[in-house]
């Protein structure tokens, strides 16, 4: 049976599931403990997002992470889903930013993100080394936005 849980303590402990949506331990330290973290767990734990709140009623997916033998299975949109409805009422917004070219961008807008604006050299100005995804090495982060 699935099921989000709203993890509040020991967050640190699903760190090897976290480097997968952030490669830097020190820039996940940054939002780890301010930000709401949700496990969705169905027979086990599956994907894992961290959730920071932001100015004028916006709410920041940080970290969005599925088990690397469970993606592409519906999970991660599921927990989209869930923290749309969750924050819903809460905020205007739920933003997310990714590597500009990676092919999470696709992902997002099949879930009702749209691009809203990109931060050039986030990850070069950010990360202690380069980011590379889908073969290819990303340099500026996008954001993308859904009206909640």
């Amino acid at each position: 049976m699935m099921q989000v849980l709203k993890i509040t303590a020991n967050k640190k402990r699903f760190l090897p599931l976290l480097l997968l949506g952030d490669e830097q331990e020190s820039m996940i330290d940054r939002y780890l403990e301010q930000g709401e973290m949700f496990a969705l767990y169905d027979n086990g734990l599956k994907t894992i997002a961290v959730v920071t709140k932001e100015p004028k009623r916006v709410y920041e997916i940080k970290n969005l992470a599925t088990d690397p033998a469970f993606q592409r299975k519906g999970y991660g949109r599921r927990m989209l889903a869930y923290l749309a409805a969750y924050y819903h009422g809460r905020g205007r917004l739920l933003t997310v930013g990714t590597g500009k070219g990676s092919s999470n961008v696709a992902f997002y807008e099949k879930c009702g993100f749209a691009v809203s604006h990109t931060v050039p050299g986030f990850f070069t100005d950010h990360y202690d080394h380069p980011i590379v995804e889908d073969g290819v090495v990303i340099t500026d982060m996008i954001y993308l936005q859904k009206e909640l």
